[in-house]
């Protein structure tokens, strides 16, 4: 591996990427992309993640529950050589089913190459999916500042001016991502335990979801593709015998749904909710991620998640319950 993924600090393991390595990856590299698989068999074509995201994030972490999951992982290979990466697999005789490619974009070119690969991949339907590591500017300017490295992409200037920079470059890919991960407040085994999630299972969903719980007052989820706002309800907050409880004691839930509008929103966020499976499913998407917010992330917008979940369960879709800043106050 080229990237570093964590460092230590007292009691706390955390999410760290050591920059990448530039040898032989000049952005100037002319390389063929096409994909000569005739003669074999569409079943065996591997399946193909690519991982990506900003520098410090935790690519390699990402990258490490794969290989331990039985991929075969690649670490920073040359987006122009992803298809002949997929074409060797796919004479590998079944040997190597599932690839993983973490890619890092450092220079216009380099995304060019990316971009063509992933072109050529969609028309030849390689089934290929995109995890991209998001972390906040906090976290990532304390990462590197911890292991006393550099930012790839900072020159001359600050470790917040490479950051700005990576994150411009990467935008594009960012919205193409099938899963964005925010490492921000994540540490090394829950990273993991998020990759698990989403990649142990031994047979591929139609679409995993996960079900998020947020404060308002502690910001949005970066890596939230739905958000809904439960501030339109009363907050228990106020109720002197439920302050001290949340949104998982039945008192507080009770509270929640007896309100008006409350039992209303959850079936018809529901119905909604299906309408978007639907369309996520015909468009390949796999992963999606719901957060439902109220003011602290407590109460009102813990039992509804825990309501939705259970909705989207009984309609066959696999999901996670995560309540972000439950016990944060």
């Amino acid at each position: 591996m080229n990237e570093h993924d964590t460092h230590e600090e007292p009691h706390q393991e955390t999410i760290e990427d050591r920059s990448p390595q530039e040898a032989g990856q000049e952005d100037g590299a002319q390389v063929g992309t096409g994909i000569e698989t005739a003669g074999v068999p569409e079943a065996a074509i591997p399946e193909l993640v690519i991982i990506s995201g900003m520098s410090g994030a935790g690519r390699s972490t990402a990258a490490k529950c794969l290989e331990d999951l039985g991929w075969f992982v690649v670490d920073n290979l040359p987006p122009a050589l992803i298809p002949t990466m997929v074409e060797l697999g796919a004479r590998s005789q079944g040997n190597v089913a599932r690839i993983a490619v973490v890619v890092d974009v450092r220079g216009r070119r380099f995304f060019d190459n990316l971009r063509e690969s992933l072109a050529d991949l969609e028309a030849r339907n390689v089934t290929r999916r995109i995890v991209f590591l998001e972390s906040s500017d906090d976290a990532l300017v304390r990462r590197f500042e911890s292991v006393r490295r550099p930012h790839p992409l900072q020159g001359d200037g600050r470790i917040v001016d490479g950051i700005a920079a990576e994150r411009q470059l990467l935008r594009e890919l960012r919205g193409d991502a099938d899963l964005v991960i925010d490492t921000s407040s994540l540490n090394v085994h829950e990273l993991r335990a998020k990759m698990d999630a989403q990649f142990a299972g031994e047979e591929e969903p139609e679409l995993r979801a996960t079900v998020m719980s947020f404060g308002f007052k502690y910001g949005l989820p970066v890596d939230a593709d739905l958000v809904v706002d439960m501030r339109f309800l009363p907050n228990p907050h106020w109720v002197p015998e439920l302050r001290q409880f949340t949104g998982l004691n039945e008192e507080v839930a009770a509270y929640v749904f007896n309100q008006p509008g409350a039992k209303e929103f959850l079936d018809r966020y529901a119905e909604l909710l299906r309408l978007v499976q639907t369309g996520y499913r015909r468009e390949g998407k796999r992963y999606v991620t719901i957060a439902v917010g109220c003011t602290g992330g407590k109460h009102r917008s813990v039992a509804m998640s825990e309501k939705l979940a259970a909705r989207l369960v009984s309609e066959g879709v696999e999901t996670v319950v995560v309540h972000r800043d439950m016990g944060r106050e």
